[in-house]
């Protein structure tokens, strides 16, 4: 596994603690090798110091000295920037003397854990070095990408090419970390391995469904990065409308990646397009201003590092998504992504229609609704109305729990584990193909185009700490429906 960007967060946080944890499982080769790689000057064993620190700091079972050491006698750096035409030579000459040190057998797994500006640049000169041509014997080259992949539609495509050029789109893993939680990954076996729900799933008995990706934290210190983005780019475009797209999606024949993949297209596909003149109608966009997190005290976006004093970047969006076919034509999908909200928590919830006539009168029904935890307490909820017992007919809402840690005992693995196993083993299931990335960019260029033609005076904000403006619950309003509170 060549790592670029090897000196970064994204390594330390993320990748080396998820192979750490896959070494405890007994799931990587004894002869599997990392080889970071990037431009600041370091000797091997300082980077396995650093790597070992970002393991104590974040794995989630604790360091086993031994267990450690036997991995980290297989990772090496390699010096090199981005554009260093020499650097890939020395690089391709390491990995010859990694294959005949450890048999790696000329399998190559890249990782791009750089910025988006580098994707190209790096995959270009892998393709001019000769790194992305498998070996002899069967072995495979394969390329995985970070999000964001692009910025819109112009760009993706830009970027899809410049890749596609280099490897084949069956080596390419693009990669969102959110299909690697467990609840998303339940998401198939719970609706197609279950006969109680998927008769349901439709648009006879869902009235509506609900999407929430909320966080409690602010920008931290990426305000020069959210001023480009905003919330709209950064969790909309790829994690909610991959979640969407698990929800929405129609039985796929087979648990091929393809055929998983080619039902979540037509979800985007079907996706109603904005009509710029009623932009407002089905979207708002916000940002926080200051408030208060559990007892901290917090500045105002405004007053982040990076960010202009009349900055109109949103850290909150909700929209009212149509998915035009015959399941789901005429039932509403409210999303919301937003910083510095009340509760850290990602949920979906499906609310299912009341039933066509009251028989308890006296007694206000609370709609059946489906719940469906991503974060960060994974599991879901069913909740339904029973009598209360007594002599009285009184009823109240109670609530069936499922949870992954209770019910399974076990840890459950990072997101990282999961996806990183995946793309050794060559299994794109839990990855975006091209025209997903494609298709989803689409909807949110006309978002942008809609927001554009029509600026508002003056961009609404919420106070931090809270569930979102006002602006929002009048979306819902009009609907004569409100958000959910998951607190």
């Amino acid at each position: 596994m060549v790592i670029f960007g090897a000196s970064g967060d994204l390594t330390r946080r993320k990748l080396v603690p998820a192979l750490y944890n896959l070494a405890l499982d007994g799931l990587l080769h004894e002869g599997f090798a990392v080889v970071g790689v990037a431009r600041r000057p370091m000797e091997g064993e300082a980077f396995v110091e650093t790597l070992t620190e970002g393991i104590r700091a974040h794995s989630r079972r604790p360091l086993s000295d031994d267990r450690w050491e036997a991995l980290a006698r297989r990772i090496s750096y390699v010096v090199a920037g981005t554009d260093d035409v020499a650097g890939y030579t020395r690089l391709s000459e390491h990995l010859d003397e990694v294959d005949l040190k450890l048999g790696t057998g000329g399998n190559r797994l890249f990782y791009m854990a750089t910025p988006p500006s580098a994707f190209a640049v790096i995959v270009e000169r892998l393709g001019r070095a000769g790194l992305e041509r498998p070996g002899a014997g069967g072995s495979w080259a394969r390329v995985v990408v970070e999000k964001p992949i692009g910025r819109d539609l112009d760009t993706a495509c830009r970027l899809n090419r410049a890749i596609n050029d280099v490897f084949a789109e069956s080596s390419v893993f693009r990669i969102d970390h959110y299909l690697g939680k467990e609840t998303v990954q339940n998401l198939l076996v719970f609706r197609f391995a279950n006969a109680i729900f998927e008769p349901l799933w439709n648009q006879k008995y869902i009235d509506h469904v609900q999407l929430t990706v909320a966080e409690t934290l602010g920008v931290e210190g990426r305000g020069a990065y959210y001023e480009e983005a905003g919330t709209t780019r950064d969790m909309l475009q790829n994690h909610i409308f991959q979640l969407l797209c698990l929800i929405g999606m129609e039985p796929p024949v087979s648990l091929d990646a393809d055929a998983i993949r080619d039902e979540k297209v037509k979800v985007l596909q079907a996706l109603r397009p904005v009509e710029p003149g009623t932009v407002y109608d089905t979207s708002v966009r916000a940002q926080y201003t200051a408030g208060v997190i559990g007892d901290d005290k917090v500045i105002g976006y405004r007053d982040e590092p990076g960010v202009a004093e009349d900055s109109c970047s949103e850290t909150y969006v909700c929209a009212r998504l149509q998915i035009d076919n015959w399941r789901w034509a005429g039932v509403p999908f409210y999303v919301r992504a937003g910083k510095r909200m009340s509760r850290k928590i990602t949920e979906i919830a499906l609310r299912f229609r009341d039933v066509p006539h009251r028989l308890f009168a006296n007694d206000p029904l609370t709609a059946n609704t489906l719940a469906l935890q991503v974060q960060p307490d994974e599991g879901i909820n069913l909740a339904f109305d029973a009598k209360v017992p007594g002599t009285s007919s009184r009823i109240q809402p109670v609530g069936m729990d499922f949870r992954f840690g209770s019910s399974f005992g076990a840890g459950t693995p990072e997101a990282y584990e999961r996806l990183i196993l995946d793309a050794i083993l060559g299994d794109s299931t839990l990855f975006i193909r091209g025209d997903e990335v494609e298709a989803a960019w689409a909807y949110i260029d006309r978002l942008h185009e809609g927001w554009a033609a029509a600026p508002p005076n003056a961009l609404p904000q919420y106070t931090a700490g809270t569930w979102g403006p006002a602006e929002a619950e009048v979306l819902l309003a009009r609907d004569g429906r409100t958000w959910r509170r998951p607190d």
